[in-house]
């Protein structure tokens, strides 16, 4: 049996809890104690590029790599807060269970072990295959044919950059994010190709702890 998620995989079902889950959040935020400047800065201006995209998406007649493409991207995102939100209701005192099971999030186990830490860095491999853009697949190290993280791990934290050079330490790698679904995907200018992108990786568990770093890695942008 799988265990129950907060946030769904399919879009579908994540564009119905995202909506149920933010929306109750924004309601609720005085009562909650959440942070308004967060929600009205950063959240909900998301969520509409999400739903803005998701509508263009749905819509067969419409649809295109590109849009697609946008629509992952616009995801991606918006995933990444929502998951904060989630977070946060999932630890704060003044939501009840009954009103975290409405949102349809999951009620911490008072009993819950806390999740690993990652002692191994992740595997990649790189997709070339679209003029201008790098797909970075990662997935468990030595399963490249296994869908899914290792338990207890959010996500992997990608740092990058651009170089002539190839740099030796990770502090080198000055851009990073963190992605909670493989692949993850840059995209570059037309004068951009040629170049080489460097980048490292390594898992964060969901309580934000991070594991070992891979060795740099690089790639020339299509």
């Amino acid at each position: 049996m799988s265990r129950r998620q907060s946030i769904p995989v399919k879009d579908a079902d994540f564009n119905m809890a995202q909506r149920i889950i933010a929306e109750t959040a924004s309601i609720n935020r005085t009562q909650w104690v959440l942070d308004s400047t967060w929600l009205d800065d950063e959240l909900l201006p998301h969520k509409t590029k999400w739903e803005e995209a998701w509508e263009v998406y749905e819509n067969p007649a419409t649809r295109t790599p590109s849009i697609t493409f946008a629509k992952t991207e616009q995801r991606k995102a918006y995933e990444k807060l929502l998951r904060l939100l989630v977070k946060n209701l999932q630890s704060n005192t003044r939501v009840t269970p009954d009103e975290l099971r409405s949102m349809g999030i999951v009620v911490p186990s008072p009993d819950r072990k806390p999740s690993p830490v990652a002692d191994q860095a992740p595997d990649a491999d790189v997709d070339t295959s679209v003029i201008g853009r790098l797909s970075i697949r990662f997935f468990e190290k030595g399963r490249r044919h296994k869908k899914g993280k290792p338990d207890g791990q959010h996500g992997a934290e990608i740092r990058w950059s651009l170089s002539e050079t190839p740099p030796t330490r990770w502090e080198e790698l000055i851009h990073s994010e963190i992605d909670t679904n493989s692949p993850f995907t840059l995209q570059f200018e037309n004068d951009q190709r040629g170049k080489t992108v460097y980048f490292a990786l390594r898992w964060e568990n969901t309580r934000g702890k991070k594991g070992p770093w891979s060795e740099i890695q690089n790639a020339i942008i299509p």
